[in-house]
């Protein structure tokens, strides 16, 4: 999956650059600060990660319409039609976001193209792993001498046995997703919870056990003891970090298979994370 970077993607940067900067002029110091840095950066990004999704939504309706071209072209092969024939027959109907690469594919074979190069040519264009593996099980079994018609059919079954177990496994694994996310965001209250509740009791608690009992804490970094003081202010928001991440990155590889969709998972919870804890702290 390609994406280009694009003139767009500098009205979003344009965007987060004036946000900061008016951040660091007006709200410096304020609790607002860390936060609207963490919006400002959001909305630098947001336009590249858009454009992402809508390529992973556009590659899932080119395998579903690849799924329809193959059946048409076997429909057609099976009537007695050369392949090259069946082709420029069905480049004529509507394949959504795959018919500019079927009516190209179309354009070559007519312009005297060889069949295969053809093909190869189609797959790298719409730069998608099944439709490449469709098209190379196809050559070579040409190549061969096969049954062009049954290596078709052949073919047919299993884009659409991939397609069912890719909709299977996103079905079954929907409620681990949400649980997923319900789990990290219940996890940010406790943290929160301790940060801004009980880590000033247990402070207090300290303190008068100091003047009490000879200046005994309860723990390090709550307790006012003579202990070593910790941060634990930083140590709650790493834990929520690395949460975050791999909390993402088992989401995407449950739901979709790959590391690359947990990372995206990953990036929204930890932006999401440290855009609350900052906006109900008032910082890190």
């Amino acid at each position: 999956m390609r994406i280009k970077f694009h003139n767009k993607y500098f009205i979003g940067m344009g965007i987060a650059v004036v946000l900061l900067a008016i951040d660091l002029i007006v709200f410096y110091g304020s609790r607002l600060f860390i936060p609207l840095i963490i919006v400002a950066l959001s909305l630098g990004w947001a336009q590249f990660w858009i454009d992402f999704f809508s390529e992973i939504k556009r590659q899932k309706e080119i395998e579903v319409k690849f799924l329809e071209f193959i059946r048409g072209l076997v429909g057609t092969v099976k009537s007695g039609i050369p392949v090259p024939n069946a082709i420029l027959h069905v480049a004529n109907e509507d394949y959504g976001s795959l018919s500019p690469y079927v009516r190209k594919l179309a354009n070559q074979i007519e312009w005297g193209i060889p069949i295969h190069h053809a093909l190869v040519n189609f797959s790298n264009d719409t730069d998608n792993s099944v439709i490449k593996r469709s098209v190379s099980i196809v050559i070579e079994a040409d190549k061969a001498g096969g049954d062009i018609s049954d290596v078709l059919e052949s073919v047919s079954q299993s884009v659409f046995n991939i397609k069912r177990l890719k909709e299977e496994r996103k079905a079954s694994t929907h409620s681990q997703v949400v649980q997923g996310y319900i789990i990290f965001f219940i996890f940010i209250g406790i943290m929160l919870v301790l940060q801004v509740w009980l880590g000033p009791q247990m402070n207090s608690l300290g303190d008068f056990g100091s003047a009490d009992i000879g200046n005994v804490g309860f723990m390090p970094g709550f307790g006012g003891g003579g202990g070593e003081k910790v941060d634990m202010d930083k140590i709650f928001f790493s834990m929520v970090i690395v949460q975050g991440f791999f909390t993402g990155l088992m989401i995407g590889k449950f739901s979709e298979g790959k590391l690359k969709q947990g990372l995206l998972h990953s990036l929204v919870l930890i932006t999401i994370a440290t855009l609350i804890i900052t906006t109900v702290k008032g910082g890190i």
